[in-house]
């Protein structure tokens, strides 16, 4: 978006009046209806990775930047190392019913100055993926980053060639902005990065599509979804 010419006669962007940084987001805890996400710790969570991670055949290591830990040792010193970084800031998502640690999502690239912060580093059991879990994480996130602390810009980037994290991102309303390419080297490969974003101005509408899609009253008697969150989110872009 911009604004009138100034008195160069060039484009400049829109005023950003009144603008104060916002906080870095805190450790404490988000509760939703199907679970909730709380710090990571290794401590509290290291069985109960290791537990629901033993059912992945490999495939959601894929395109992280760390290889699966070989063994429960190695997880653990993962997650000690994990649970005091501060950015990126780690959440264990935790199962409502089971009370059970399923996988965790940070907040990371944090940019008060600019109001900016992304999502990343996401792990998901194969317990977690497609439940509403998974979707009420990504949402409880979005809550703290708009909501709770007033950031402008939230990012999601993946590897250009990891299709199931480019088509989540869409799906949760995210807007595609292009391909970054030879962005990274990871795992001794070639990385192109794949950019999405939603604003704050955009907020408003994909909240309103998440709880739509969270609410009990979209899931039949047998758990399945009457109306898709694509099909509500992409209403909001």
């Amino acid at each position: 978006m911009r604004t009138q010419d100034n008195r160069f006669g060039q484009e400049v962007g829109f005023p950003v009046s009144g603008w104060t940084a916002p906080e870095r987001p805190s450790r404490t805890p988000m509760q939703g209806r199907y679970g909730r996400l709380e710090p990571l710790s290794a401590e509290r969570h290291g069985d109960d990775l290791w537990q629901a991670f033993g059912a992945d055949d490999g495939r959601m290591w894929t395109y992280l930047a760390i290889d699966p830990p070989a063994d429960r040792a190695a997880l653990q010193a993962l997650l000690e190392q994990l649970e005091v970084s501060e950015d990126p800031l780690f959440f264990a998502i935790v199962d409502g019913d089971g009370d059970r640690a399923l996988g965790w999502a940070s907040l990371m690239r944090i940019d008060p100055a600019n109001g900016v912060i992304e999502t990343g580093f996401i792990a998901y059991a194969p317990a977690l993926q497609r439940t509403r879990l998974a979707t009420e994480a990504m949402y409880l996130l979005m809550v703290r980053v708009f909501d709770a602390l007033g950031y402008r810009r939230y990012e999601w980037k993946c590897d250009a060639l990891n299709a199931p994290s480019r088509a989540a991102a869409k799906r949760l309303g995210f807007t595609f902005e292009g391909i970054f390419r030879q962005a990274l080297v990871y795992k001794a490969r070639n990385r192109d990065t794949a950019w999405f974003s939603i604003l704050d101005s955009e907020w408003p509408a994909q909240k309103a599509a998440f709880e739509a899609w969270l609410d009990p009253a979209n899931f039949d008697p047998s758990g399945r979804q009457r109306g898709s969150l694509s099909s509500l989110t992409a209403g909001g872009t």
